[in-house]
């Protein structure tokens, strides 16, 4: 890849940024914490232009992660992204979060099964699995939501490691999968960085077409969605859809 992109993920509770051209990162950082996504982006995505001596109009483009992982902090990343590149007519792509942090772990493994699981509350993970070839992605099981023991069960292979803060939070059903502990995501590269390494690698990424209707991958609807939901027995309105 010739021209440099800017990467954005906020699906997990680190939300990282980093400028660079494929696999050569020419800046990138992170802010720690879900409750500072939305006060921090803004001045991650700044402080590496700046140390990438870049502008936005001298990028190719925007590739985000798309996902599963926290509503809101998926929102705010995709928010800004979105801001961004209406302002200077970027491309988009968006590539899964859960990939991004299996192709952290393939730095060091290669082309091995490697799973993802990003912790989504009530005893379930966002889970998926992929093997990172040099040029394309191999995606075994794709984001879904499910327990660990279920990720085993949908898995045809058995993967050499299990990475994220689901693997992290449901240690024991991971054990029981595989002999490799599991890896948290602060000990694997930021999430932005192997973005850039995936943006255009075959099977990774998927281009936005339309900024304004395009939504990341949340893997379940929100809280208050899910009570509004389940107390009016219909799904909650969409505001971008003219009343009928």
């Amino acid at each position: 890849m010739s021209g440099r992109w800017l990467a954005i993920d906020t699906a997990t509770d680190i939300a990282s940024v980093a400028v660079g051209t494929g696999a050569t990162v020419l800046a990138g950082t992170h802010a720690q914490g879900a409750r500072r996504h939305a006060a921090e982006i803004l001045r991650l995505v700044d402080f590496v232009l700046t140390r990438a001596a870049a502008r936005l109009a001298d990028l190719d483009g925007i590739v985000l992660g798309d996902g599963p992982g926290s509503f809101t902090g998926l929102r705010i990343g995709w928010a800004t992204a979105k801001g961004l590149a209406q302002e200077k007519g970027l491309e988009v792509r968006a590539v899964p979060s859960l990939l991004a942090a299996a192709a952290g772990a393939a730095v060091r493994l290669g082309a091995v099964p490697i799973a993802a699981c990003f912790d989504a509350l009530r005893g379930q993970v966002y889970g998926a699995v992929y093997v990172i070839h040099a040029d394309r992605v191999e995606t075994l099981v794709a984001p879904a939501v499910v327990t660990v023991t279920e990720l085993a069960r949908l898995t045809p292979v058995q993967p050499q490691l299990v990475v994220g803060d689901g693997a992290v939070r449901y240690a024991g059903d991971v054990s029981a999968w595989v002999s490799a502990a599991p890896v948290p995501l602060d000990q694997l590269p930021l999430a932005a960085t192997t973005l850039l390494a995936l943006v255009e690698r075959a099977g990774a990424a998927r281009l936005i077409d339309d900024l304004a209707t395009a939504e990341p991958v949340y893997g379940r609807p929100a809280e208050a969605q899910a009570r509004w939901e389940a107390r009016h027995g219909r799904p909650l309105p969409d505001p971008s859809r003219p009343a009928r």
